[in-house]
């Protein structure tokens, strides 16, 4: 019998090894949140009432060093292929309207010969069920036939069940179901993250045989992505708690994070980000309701995960959760969209509401009268101890709680993990322990080579070296490299030249939160990270840079104002109910 050990030293079968009995293999269930902040849940130091993801941590492992691509799509295409999103095609959002000549980094189609886990898998003897959101996919693509090649059951799921698009409403879903759009549920009490729940349990029955298909569910919730969207008893339990406000309550999630070794105990806490406001600046008015947001928000957190822990009561009771490797995720950091006023009666758009109108609606948030999302400076909250929030180089937009749970491999269970892991070593770790691996060719067609390492060895062992040394990021012509204990970050001021951008350095190992910019006290090490940039942006993407789309591009500045750019008129394209412009 294959063993751990075996499984991370790489030497793998192109498939499901011979020895490795498909009794013996895991189920795989990947559970991907949605703009959940690092320390949005209870076990990353959060006030959140988390019970269900903290007893999973408290039996597993807690990576500290997490990172992902810092927006949806771009995050996930790197979680299912194993390779950087520039590889893929998939530098940022999906397309909107596929233009074919583009082979660029930025056509925004996966591309076809990058197979992800669910196909490896599959043919590796898995079934492969998903369900949530997907956006993967041009939206031009309508699921039929010649329409639907980026289509979940086309790149490797038996099953699929969610939403095609970036965000839905929670309550009156705009979903598929394999290669169709069906009809939103008409159902009294209906709540769509209770709904994939149910269905990703029935895709785990208690295993009949030993003969039995091993499982891999892909379970991507809606939440906490705005909008933010739940029954009113799970906002209520948290009436008063936000009334300390963003900036005192930074500090106390920092103090638990402490105490709960996920960060060191010398993490300093960065200034307030330029452009968000201090809480003893609002009204009383704004307070009240800018508390009322962020209830909102954490009782959408613990309705999810109250459903998590059906799941796992669930694989519990037909014996299948000590063989099932759980992979827990958020996509990036807290959502930071809304600006300072939030947006409460649709996403997206300018909110136009004073903040006396909208305490006088605020039984209205969390209900399907409204699609909110929470002000900005209560993503620099989720996003504690970072700089910035979702879309941004920094920290506070790239590191995410990340949790694996394996009773039958992990020995050390409330352990945490302090590699540097990105999120392209995940599906090679799942093939790994599937005793698999990614092929090189697929009938004949060469496949573009993985770019992630498995990380299976830091099941076992603390001392586990890093998948890698270097790795490099980049979205929307903002960059980072990390190399060990360095890492550095230019922030791009859009249409300028790229050399202009001003480039920060730090050392991660002794400044945990960024910190403190080393940029001027090492200078030479500063060049080298920046040649050492550009060697690895050649290497997985072409162009190595350029511009964000326009699209994008005329929305988030990155600058110190506290707010985005609404939309030119000669680009908002037909409206869609659902459509995501993050």
């Amino acid at each position: 019998m294959r063993t751990l050990a075996a499984l991370a030293s790489g030497t793998v079968l192109a498939a499901a090894s011979p020895t490795l009995a498909k009794a013996e293999r895991p189920d795989i269930l990947v559970i991907v949140l949605d703009d959940v902040g690092f320390s949005d849940l209870g076990a990353f130091g959060s006030e959140i009432r988390t019970p269900n993801i903290d007893a999973l941590a408290a039996r597993g492992l807690r990576f500290n060093r997490f990172d992902t691509k810092a927006v949806c799509s771009p995050t996930r295409a790197a979680l299912l292929t194993g390779r950087n999103p520039q590889t893929v095609r998939m530098a940022d959002l999906p397309a909107m309207r596929l233009n074919p000549q583009d082979i660029t980094r930025d056509r925004g189609e996966l591309a076809a010969n990058a197979q992800t886990i669910a196909q490896v898998l599959h043919r590796a003897g898995y079934a492969t069920h998903g369900f949530g959101k997907w956006h993967l996919a041009p939206e031009q693509e309508d699921g039929s036939p010649g329409r639907n090649a980026s289509w979940p059951l086309q790149r490797g799921f038996d099953s699929f069940y969610g939403f095609f698009l970036g965000w839905t409403d929670q309550f009156h879903p705009d979903l598929i179901e394999g290669n169709r759009r069906i009809p939103s549920p008409k159902v009294e009490g209906y709540h769509f993250s209770e709904d994939i729940t149910d269905r990703a349990i029935a895709a785990l029955p208690a295993r009949q045989t030993a003969k039995d298909a091993p499982r891999f569910v892909y379970l991507a919730y809606g939440a906490g992505h705005s909008p933010i969207q739940v029954p009113r008893r799970y906002i209520d339990a948290y009436d008063g708690v936000y009334a300390k406000g963003w900036d005192a309550m930074r500090e106390d999630r920092l103090a638990r994070l402490k105490v709960q070794g996920v960060v060191p105990a010398n993490t300093l806490l960065p200034a307030r980000n330029p452009g968000d406001r201090a809480w003893a600046d609002l009204t009383p008015t704004e307070r009240t309701v800018f508390a009322r947001f962020m209830a909102t928000y954490a009782g959408f957190i613990t309705h999810t995960d109250e459903q998590i822990g059906r799941l796992v009561k669930h694989l519990k009771d037909t014996g299948r959760f000590d063989n099932t490797l759980i992979v827990l995720m958020s996509d990036n950091g807290a959502a930071s969209e809304a600006g300072q006023k939030g947006a409460f009666e649709r996403l997206y758009r300018p909110n136009t509401l004073t903040p006396e109108q909208m305490l006088a609606r605020l039984d209205e948030l969390g209900t399907d009268k409204t699609q909110s999302e929470y002000q900005r400076p209560w993503a620099m909250l989720g996003s504690t101890p970072f700089r910035r929030y979702k879309v941004w180089p920094q920290l506070g937009g790239v590191r995410t709680p990340m949790i694996v749970s394996w009773p039958r491999k992990i020995r050390d269970g409330g352990a945490i993990r302090e590699q540097a892991i990105d999120v392209i070593d995940i599906a090679p770790t799942l093939a790994e322990a599937a005793g698999t691996r990614f092929p090189d060719k697929v009938e004949g067609s060469t496949e573009i080579p993985v770019a992630g390492k498995s990380i299976a060895r830091t099941f076992a062992s603390a001392k586990a070296p890093d998948p890698r040394n270097v790795q490099y990021f980049e979205l929307r012509a903002n960059r980072a490299i990390r190399q060990g204990r360095w890492r550095a970050v230019a922030v791009h001021k859009q249409m300028t030249d790229f050399d202009s951008d001003v480039w920060q350095l730090y050392d991660t190992q002794a400044d945990f939160s960024e910190s403190t910019d080393l940029a001027k006290v090492y200078p030479d090490k500063l060049e080298e990270l920046k040649r050492l940039w550009w060697r690895e942006a050649r290497k997985y993407s072409n162009p190595p840079l350029a511009e964000a789309p326009e699209f994008m591009r005329v929305r988030e500045r990155f600058d110190d104002s506290g707010e985005r750019q609404p939309i030119p008129e000669h680009l908002r394209p037909p409206p869609v109910s659902s459509r995501e412009y993050p």
